[in-house]
């Protein structure tokens, strides 16, 4: 299939047509041939935590969004990024909070167990949202895939959200073996926590391991029905549901 024409580089807003036609031929490529897709008709990518890839001559600055409520074996990931890929990491943490003493004396004692929306919105959403602003960024490079299942059971390789970010999947198609293979043959810093049993790692207060036959992600807010943690939803509903709650 070749691929659809269309203007270098995409605008927002973008028909449906345009993106069904772009996910299409999408579908079938390579998370290689998908990033060098991107290259030509996303305007400026940027990784935010995904695989190194040959893909990038010159790769783009990480963002890393510091909940400050984070496994210790996350932090020394970052670490090893650094080290490893000698790229710009950009560290965006809540507002005004650059320790989690700072954090509760805001919002007080885990915020996450009787204001999820908030938590999420002031650890995650407005950091993102300020990064964003701040570099330029107009697209950004997840690692999310279908197998991982609830909301991302359908995900396509490109999507658009409500402000107009570009987000670019790659690796949607891709099983939880097949990434560990990647990993292994391609030498990627990798989260100490996966060799414990751990399959999806968030904060330490909403991460379990994951029990044998379960799905990837039911080690995340077990026992709940939440399967995202908000940088994927609606930015002005979040935005609107913690001004409501006074954030």
């Amino acid at each position: 299939m070749p691929a659809p024409q269309l203007a270098k580089p995409l605008q927002f807003p973008i028909s449906k047509e345009d993106l069904d036609a772009i996910n299409a031929y999408l579908h079938p490529l390579t998370p290689e041939e998908i990033l060098g897709w991107a290259i030509e008709y996303l305007p400026g990518c940027t990784k935010r935590r995904r695989l190194a890839s040959p893909a990038f001559s010159n790769p783009p600055p990480l963002i890393f969004l510091d909940t400050l409520y984070h496994f210790p074996e996350t932090y020394e990931l970052v670490e090893e990024v650094k080290q490893k890929y000698r790229v710009p990491v950009h560290v965006y943490k809540p507002q005004a909070c650059d320790d989690v003493s700072a954090f509760e004396q805001k919002y007080g004692q885990r915020l996450w167990e009787h204001d999820e929306n908030t938590y999420d919105f002031a650890v995650k959403v407005e950091p993102a949202r300020r990064a964003y602003d701040e570099m330029g960024v107009k697209s950004v490079i997840t690692g999310r895939r279908a197998s991982q299942g609830a909301d991302r059971a359908s995900l396509q390789p490109l999507e658009v959200d409500s402000t107009g970010l570009f987000k670019l999947n790659p690796l949607f198609s891709w099983s939880f073996p097949l990434v560990e293979w990647y990993i292994q043959e391609n030498g990627v810093p990798r989260n100490k926590l996966l060799d414990q049993g751990y399959r999806s790692v968030g904060d330490w207060h909403s991460t379990i391991k994951v029990g044998e036959g379960q799905d990837e992600r039911a080690g995340r807010w077990a026992g709940k029905e939440k399967s995202e943690c908000g940088l994927h939803k609606d930015y002005f509903v979040m935005k609107a549901q913690a001004k409501n709650a006074g954030t």
